[in-house]
């Protein structure tokens, strides 16, 4: 929907990704859109250049987030997420629950 604005098939899956679930990082963005993890930590990386994304380290995991000082970060968000509204309703809902089970003590 958005691949010819963003550039690339795989930045447009990050970025729904992110405007979805607000945080991120490459494993669950490539799990979730089933995808090469390869595609995804590149783009990721190439957000982070351009200063659209900021990441943080969480133990062994880079998470990765909206940079609150980018200037057109809510511009970007109202357009992502009226792209989302035109989804599938199967594939909106698969975007905004975020299903983690608890683990067990030991």
């Amino acid at each position: 929907m958005l691949e010819g604005l963003i550039g690339s098939e795989d930045g447009e899956r990050v970025l729904l990704f992110m405007s979805a679930r607000g945080a991120g990082y490459g494993r669950q963005i490539a799990d979730f859109w089933d995808t090469n993890v390869y595609g995804i930590q590149r783009q990721l990386d190439r957000f982070e250049q351009a200063g659209i994304l900021i990441q943080r380290p969480v133990g062994r995991t880079r998470l990765y987030e909206w940079n609150p000082r980018w200037v057109f970060r809510e511009e970007l968000q109202a357009l992502l997420a009226k792209a989302i509204s035109f989804l599938p309703e199967k594939d909106q809902q698969r975007l905004t629950e975020s299903r983690k089970r608890p683990r067990r003590k030991g």
